[in-house]
């Protein structure tokens, strides 16, 4: 009964919050999300250091493990190790590197950045890589444009731009810190003949002032949006986050609830746009006689499972006996839920209730996502997922990008 020039006023009215709504939240994207990112101090890093630390986890593995309640996977993170100890990491010029004399940085940034081009050339670079460079804060910014922008000349002289290169930017705080990087990137591009966007960067909360400004509101989305399309990701910093609201030493945490705030802030305002959440670190490393490393496994996967349980997928590692509880406790999660997201997702295309539960389309989304991840980082199979559920791969993605 509604009369035809209402429903047009109405479309004129709502037509172009659709169009800014759709570009704003693309959903998810189906692309590989890495389940950690290993911050490598930038004098440390150089074409065979995968290799290296893969054989650093194996052997730390073979001298303490088995890790216990892991038995059941723990071939596969053996396999792990031995093909892709790292799935994403960040040479790191920050606060892993320190503070070095403008020679000295300078000295590693080309070092850094013949050794990528190495690691290119020679196939030994994990799928994600990047650097994290310094903050834009006044007393830091110069070295750290001089950084990236002598990284990008190094390594473009010697290489092509790996595909998903990326730049952590470190200790956001303000809305035009994201608009300045957004400006730094396609100045960089047109100076190193780079195609436009391609340069992309990787915002780190650590700062409260990230999560709430000064006027009480919580910039953390408007950032995303600033970013032009640049932002691939959200990065915790646990420690600095914790320290910066007054958290005694003793008690910073992965779990404090004052990282659970940031957290949760981070992720729903990640949401919708397909931009992925980094869970932040541990500092309890697996060092020192058996008790210690144990006990540390122990820790570190139980806070990883804590992390994907809350739906973030990804962390910071910076050990490389940080690999095995990493491994084991994400291939556990995923392995552990196989069955039943399986049954689930067979009922949903079934159109039937299956074990009692009537999914919704955003729940089948959920489920195919679930599968997705867990065959991308080796936790389950292709073909362990057809038989269970009956649904390729190709027919998964596409329930994700629904």
């Amino acid at each position: 009964m509604l009369p035809e020039d209402f429903v047009t006023r109405l479309d004129q009215l709502l037509d172009v919050e659709d169009a800014l709504r759709a570009r704003r939240y693309r959903g998810m994207s189906g692309a590989r999300q890495p389940v950690h990112t290993v911050y490598l101090a930038a004098d440390r890093f150089h074409a065979g250091v995968v290799a290296e630390w893969g054989i650093a986890a194996l052997n730390a593995l073979d001298e303490y493990g088995p890790l216990a309640g892991f038995g059941a996977v723990e071939h596969l993170v053996h396999d792990k190790l031995g093909t892709e100890p790292i799935e994403d990491l960040r040479i790191d010029f920050e606060d892993g590197y320190g503070r070095r004399t403008d020679a000295e940085e300078d000295a590693d940034v080309r070092s850094a950045a013949a050794a990528l081009a190495a690691a290119h050339s020679e196939r030994t670079m994990p799928n994600f890589i990047g650097l994290r460079m310094k903050s834009l804060e006044g007393p830091l910014r110069r070295r750290a444009l001089r950084t990236l922008d002598l990284f990008l000349d190094e390594l473009l002289a010697e290489s092509p731009l790996p595909a998903g290169f990326r730049v952590t930017l470190p200790k956001v705080t303000t809305l035009a810190q994201v608009k300045a990087m957004v400006a730094v990137c396609a100045a960089l591009e047109d100076a190193h003949g780079l195609p436009e966007g391609q340069l992309r960067f990787e915002i780190q909360v650590e700062a409260p002032q990230a999560v709430i400004a000064a006027d009480g509101t919580s910039p953390m989305a408007p950032m995303i949006h600033a970013a032009d399309g640049r932002c691939v990701g959200l990065h915790f910093g646990t420690y600095d986050y914790t320290a910066a609201v007054g958290v005694a030493a003793a008690f910073q945490s992965m779990e404090h609830p004052a990282a659970d705030y940031a957290k949760a802030v981070m992720q729903v305002s990640a949401a919708g746009t397909g931009i992925p959440v980094s869970d932040g670190s541990t500092n309890i490393l697996p060092v020192g006689n058996a008790a210690a490393v144990r006990a540390a496994w122990n820790s570190h996967a139980r806070l990883v499972r804590r992390s994907l349980e809350r739906g973030f997928y990804q962390g910071w590692d910076l050990h490389p006996a940080q690999l095995p509880s990493r491994f084991a406790a994400t291939f556990a999660f995923f392995r552990d839920g196989l069955p039943a997201a399986c049954e689930r997702l067979r009922g949903y295309l079934d159109r039937s209730a299956s074990g009692g539960v009537l999914e919704e389309p955003a729940s089948a989304q959920a489920l195919a996502a679930y599968l997705v991840r867990g065959m991308d980082c080796g936790a389950v199979s292709e073909k362990e997922v057809m038989e269970r559920s009956g649904i390729d791969r190709d027919a998964l993605e596409r329930l994700v990008r629904r």
